[in-house]
C-alpha cells in the first residue's frame, strides 16, 4: 500500500533536504556523487521500505522535528499520530497512544541544533532524473566500484535500491551491483545490515 502523504503536504512539513554544506564531487541533472560521502541527505518515504521497528520510527521523527523547527509541541504531535498509524502506510505495525507521547516527547527534548544520525550516501538521485531503478543501480555500482573499499554504508544504500525496485535482497545480486566478490559483502555485513535485509525482503 502506498503511503498518504496528503496531510504531510498539504501543512507543507519538510520531509526531504539535500546536503546544504556539503559539496558534491560531481553534480548534474541527474545526480550528486559525494566521494567522501554526506550524512546530510534526509529523504524521507522515498523508497517502498516502510518503518518496521520503534527505534526507526523514533529516528523518522526525530528527522521530521529537526526538519521543521517551526512546529510547535501540538503540530508535531500531529505529524506523529499521521505517521505512526498503520492505516496511513508508513509503518507496518500498530504503536500504543501513551508509547507515542513518550517518543514525541522525548524527541522534541532533543537539541535541534544536532543534525540526526544519519546513514553515509555516495550518490544521492535528483527528483525527476528520469532514470528507471535499474539505471540507477548501475550507477551506483560505477561509483562504488570505482573505491578500492567497499563500506557498510554502500551496501545498505545497494539494498535500498534493490528493494525499491522489488528485487529480493541476496549476498550475490549485492555483489554484482558494486562489482565486488560475495566474500567481500559478506565481510562487511554486520548484524544490523544483516537484520535490515531480512526486515526489507519480508516486505516484498
Amino acid at each position: 500500500m502506498s503511503r498518504n502523504l496528503k496531510y504531510l503536504n498539504d501543512n507543507r512539513i519538510v520531509y526531504k533536504r539535500d546536503p546544504i554544506k556539503d559539496k558534491p564531487t560531481e553534480d548534474n541533472w541527474m545526480y550528486m556523487f559525494f566521494e567522501q560521502g554526506t550524512y546530510e541527505c534526509y529523504h524521507l518515504f522515498t523508497s517502498k521500505a516502510k518503518i518496521t521497528t520503534f527505534k526507526s520510527l523514533k529516528w523518522h521523527l526525530l528527522v521530521l522535528w529537526y526538519l521543521n523547527p517551526q512546529l510547535d509541541q501540538d503540530q508535531f504531535m500531529k505529524v506523529a499520530e499521521v505517521i505512526a498509524n498503520k492505516v496511513n502506510g508508513f509503518t507496518s505495525f500498530n504503536i500504543h497512544d501513551e508509547l507515542l507521547r513518550k517518543i514525541v516527547y522525548e524527541v522534541s527534548m532533543l537539541d535541534l541544533e544536532e543534525p540526526p544520525k544519519n546513514k553515509l550516501r555516495k550518490v544521492i538521485f535528483k527528483y525527476g532524473c528520469g532514470l528507471t531503478k535499474e539505471e540507477k543501480l548501475k550507477v551506483v555500482g560505477i561509483f562504488i566500484g570505482r573505491q578500492k573499499r567497499i563500506h557498510a554504508d554502500d551496501i545498505y544504500q545497494c539494498m535500498v535500491d534493490l528493494n525499491d525496485k522489488g528485487d529480493k535482497i541476496t549476498i550475490s545480486k549485492i555483489a554484482k551491483t558494486l562489482k565486488c566478490t560475495t566474500r567481500t559483502i559478506h565481510r562487511n555485513m554486520c548484524t544490523d545490515l544483516k537484520r535490515e535485509k531480512e526486515l526489507l525482503n519480508k516486505q516484498l
